[in-house]
């Protein structure tokens, strides 16, 4: 154990040294930093690339090991219901900020478009379930669609509860053997994340540009200090609440799947880093976390809810168009219903945004203010949400132990 935290750690510290590394390799050599996209780009691809295969394995397994319906709907009714809350607690977090410091002064839309708005198809909460459904299961499997594997890997475990030992069996050994061979290959990729790190944070730094970020810097210090305050004091606390244990000794254990997410922006591809730090370091039952992490990486957008709020709040300020508390309270139910709907994927949070938008009648046209600066501040909101899931299994394992 104390050898695993020790290879963690260095891991974690080679990170940290790729991000700031990076950052300034972006700043100052830009034309070159701009070439090398494609490491960073083959890194993340490397991730990806075990994500399907892990997400149907690990949860096919864990539902398995649950052995009865009654346990996986227990234990599958407080890991929604937790998923539910912390991404309230973040809106909720979100609204407030907005209202102490209510940034956003009135500007015209004249001249502005956001092209990316009309080729969106007008959203529904009926189109929405059926999304969730798989037509055919090799499409979404090949077209990486996480909410249809999720289903229907839920729907192939219960199935299998109702077949016999001997059936049972063979399937049990495939998935298992499937998982333990992702998980292997998960760490072989993670021993190039500090060069996969390094290259992405240097192109980010050099396609975006620091003065972007100085341009809007009210808003991203809103968004981000949202983000670092749900972090750092409200879901410790939820920890706290359910569990008797140290918050941040346990986060600071974890610590590489976080800043994984800042890297890549992408909850799916730091899925595998997830399971195994929360499994060798965080002291997580394999079962356990096999069940609340893949659906966290779908369902858990502690920071997405956070910084849509907080962008959907702002681009009102930013239209003039008032909205009373009773309209922010209705803004932060849609967001939570929502967020559930916005795929692992980096800048998918721009499709609920225009979304959201059309909603409450705001004009899209103003995303083309803030959306210079979405690329930074994903990388930030993506960090919050698997936050969010790591807080969320450490929950549910307890609890399980104490069953």
């Amino acid at each position: 154990m104390i050898q695993k935290i020790k290879k963690y750690s260095t891991t974690n510290t080679l990170v940290l040294l790729g991000i700031i590394l990076g950052a300034l390799f972006g700043s100052f050599l830009p034309e070159i930093a701009l070439q090398q996209k494609v490491i960073g780009s083959a890194f993340v691809y490397f991730l990806k690339m075990l994500v399907v295969p892990l997400v149907f394995s690990s949860i096919y397994i864990a539902i398995l090991g649950l052995g009865s319906i009654e346990h996986l709907k227990n234990m599958g009714l407080k890991t929604i219901g937790l998923y539910l809350l912390t991404t309230a607690i973040a809106v909720l977090t979100a609204i407030i900020a907005m209202n102490l410091f209510n940034i956003g002064e009135q500007v015209s839309n004249e001249g502005l478009e956001f092209a990316k708005a009309a080729t969106i198809a007008p959203f529904s909460f009926e189109s929405m379930i059926l999304s969730f459904i798989p037509t055919n299961i090799f499409h979404a499997l090949s077209s990486g669609a996480m909410m249809q594997i999720i289903v229907f890997a839920i729907l192939f475990g219960i199935a299998s509860l109702y077949l016999s030992q001997k059936q049972q069996e063979p399937l049990v050994n495939l998935f298992t053997s499937v998982s333990e061979a992702m998980l292997r290959m998960a760490g072989w990729v993670i021993l190039i994340t500090p060069i996969g790190v390094f290259s992405l944070i240097s192109y980010v730094i050099a396609e975006q540009g620091i003065e972007v970020i100085f341009g809007l810097y009210k808003y991203v210090l809103l968004v981000v200090g949202v983000i670092l305050f749900h972090a750092l004091f409200t879901l410790p606390a939820v920890l706290r609440f359910f569990t008797k244990v140290n918050p941040y000794k346990y986060l600071s254990l974890v610590r590489e799947a976080p800043i994984m997410a800042f890297s890549t922006a992408s909850s799916a591809a730091t899925l595998p880093v997830s399971l195994r730090v929360v499994e060798e370091i965080g002291g997580v039952e394999k079962k356990n976390a096999s069940f609340v992490l893949p659906l966290g990486a779908t369902v858990s957008m502690d920071g997405t809810a956070a910084y849509l709020t907080v962008a959907v709040l702002y681009i009102a300020n930013l239209a003039g168009v008032a909205l009373s508390f009773g309209d922010q309270v209705l803004l932060g139910i849609t967001v939570v219903a929502l967020s559930v709907g916005v795929a692992a994927l980096p800048s998918a949070s721009l499709v609920m945004m225009v979304v959201i938008l059309n909603q409450i009648g705001l004009p899209v046209e103003y995303m083309a203010l803030i959306v210079a600066v979405d690329r930074i501040l994903d990388m930030c909101r993506t960090s919050l949400n698997v936050t969010s899931d790591l807080i969320i299994t450490k929950i549910i394992d307890e609890s399980e132990k104490r069953r």
